[in-house]
């Protein structure tokens, strides 16, 4: 259910309207008129006047409201004493800094005011919500927070730590916002890194109890990272964009409760995952390292690993059996960028330890120019393998176009060094059920020759599912169903190569990635 309209605050800004002061005058007649009532509050309002929502049963009730953005929470409780009580008893509180910002297509041109408005919004909110339900007997299940770093981070902070330490909060995550975005400057990142540590140090119980914390823009000092790790001991998911301790710094992770890690940029010359017992997912998004990004140290319940980067002439070509170390996960996806090719192609013997319990495998953003030859290598090693999920495109809102491909640093040769040949010369796999090809297919033929290598390989499989290029949001506007042109042409070159009894499919792509 979208939000309300935001209100206009640029004309009286000393007398600016909190949609939670109703919160504080929930008795009162009626909605505050300031914003537009949703379609949901309209009908809501109707009804509160036989009241016949009302008599619903609580678990009812509380099903239909968090179903609403937090606005429209508070502002039920202006429709009858029974509804006065809902934020009392919500299992869902759900307070984002998005969702009291004027509305930008581009988040970029969100003004200094706009934070400090959202921010403080978001601090009246936390206090509104969790400050009324002091003594409640119902139980908070998920409890999410966004807001950006500030004045005001630290007195969200003891709200929650509050909450946390009188109430019972099953779940509780912060993401933490920094008023510049991208592109952040040497000087700022460590201004924020400041700024953070000195918010933790304020809090170090509402830290304590989260499950989740999402960050983004910290240059932190060398005991930065190790405080975090320390004092999060509830932390299950991490997520860090653009945040390490100084160029070519060592991440070394220890925590017992962690179970999802991602690193997304950021100048580390290496993650050392020297014990996090209970890891089931790592992503990695772009390294500027010239070695291997992480290592693995004890990681028992690895399943899931995601590496996405553009390589540099820097970057060497990884060995995924160097890399993984014997983790044996059960999901693995690349994703070149539409850029060189960066793993280097290693016989079944390599990556056997690492790959015998393979199930899904997916090849994303390999650019339309490079030979597809070199990935039957990661089937040759992969002899569990049920999945293979290939998308082949030169996707221009991510690759490096224009000036900046006659740069030095920039590969000219995208699939160089990528020599493989099969372990045997009658190579087989008894377990491949599903093979699906993404793209614009304007290489169809080197599509065609990729289908047919694996058809001979892969004795089992009985389908193959095209799928047009999936999307971004620069690009939603190229998605499209297949018409019937096209897939009669691609049927026609796909049936001279491919055996007759492997099924074509055209599935709708149905989603924007």
């Amino acid at each position: 259910l979208r939000h309300s309209a935001q209100p206009d605050l640029s004309s009286a800004p000393a007398k600016r309207w909190s949609p939670w002061q109703s919160l504080e005058f929930a008795g009162g007649q009626q909605v505050p008129r300031h914003r537009k009532t949703s379609p949901v509050m309209a009908n809501m309002v109707e009804d509160s006047q036989d009241d016949r929502l009302s008599k619903l049963p609580d678990d009812v009730l509380l099903n239909i409201v968090e179903r609403l953005g937090i606005v429209d929470v508070a502002r039920t409780t202006v429709l009858s004493r029974r509804w006065k009580q809902i934020p009392a008893i919500l299992s869902k509180v759900v307070i984002l800094a998005g969702s009291f910002e004027p509305k930008h297509e581009d988040w970029s041109k969100l003004t200094p005011d706009d934070i400090v408005r959202a921010n403080t919004t978001v601090l009246e909110a936390t206090r509104s919500i969790l400050e009324r339900r002091a003594g409640s007997l119902y139980p908070i299940h998920l409890l999410r927070m966004q807001f950006y770093l500030g004045d005001e981070s630290i007195l969200i902070g003891q709200t929650v730590a509050n909450a946390i330490a009188t109430q019972k909060v099953d779940s509780a995550e912060f993401t933490i916002l920094t008023k510049v975005r991208k592109k952040c400057t040497k000087n700022e990142l460590l201004i924020y890194g400041k700024q953070f540590m000195s918010f933790f140090d304020s809090c170090p119980n509402a830290f304590g109890g989260l499950a989740r914390l999402t960050l983004e823009n910290l240059r932190l000092g060398e005991s930065g990272f190790p405080k975090i790790f320390s004092i999060c001991k509830q932390l299950e998911f991490l997520s860090l964009y653009e945040c390490d301790m100084g160029i070519k710094s060592l991440l070394e992770v220890e925590h017992p409760q962690l179970s999802e890690l991602v690193i997304v940029c950021g100048r580390f010359e290496r993650v050392d995952l020297k014990w996090a017992p209970k890891l089931t997912k790592l992503k990695f998004n772009v390294f500027r390292c010239r070695d291997d990004p992480f290592c693995l140290g004890y990681v028992p319940l690895l399943q899931t690993v995601s590496i996405i980067n553009v390589a540099f002439t820097w970057h060497k070509m990884l060995k995924l059996s160097e890399l993984l170390d014997k983790a044996a996960i059960s999901n693995l996806s690349l994703d070149f960028k539409s850029e060189k090719i960066w793993v280097k192609p290693e016989g079944r013997r390599q990556l056997l330890p690492v790959f015998h319990k393979l199930s899904i495998l997916n090849l994303i953003n390999i650019a339309e120019e490079c030979d597809l030859t070199w990935t039957m290598f990661l089937l040759d090693g992969a002899p569990s393998l049920k999945e293979l999920h290939i998308l082949v495109r030169n996707h221009l809102c991510e690759m490096v176009t224009g000036k900046r491909r006659e740069l030095p640093v920039v590969c000219k040769e995208k699939d160089k060094g990528l020599e493989w040949e099969p372990s045997t010369s009658d190579f087989k796999h008894h377990n491949l059920a599903g093979l699906s090809i993404y793209g614009r297919f304007h290489a169809v033929d080197k599509l065609v020759r990729f289908a047919r290598n694996v058809v001979e390989a892969a004795v089992n499989l009985e389908d193959i599912r095209l799928y047009k290029s999936p999307v971004c949001v620069r690009c939603k506007y190229m998605l499209q169903e297949w018409t019937f042109e096209e897939t009669s042409w691609l049927r026609y070159e796909f049936s001279k190569e491919i055996p007759s009894h492997v099924r074509i499919h055209f599935p709708s792509l149905g989603q924007v990635f």
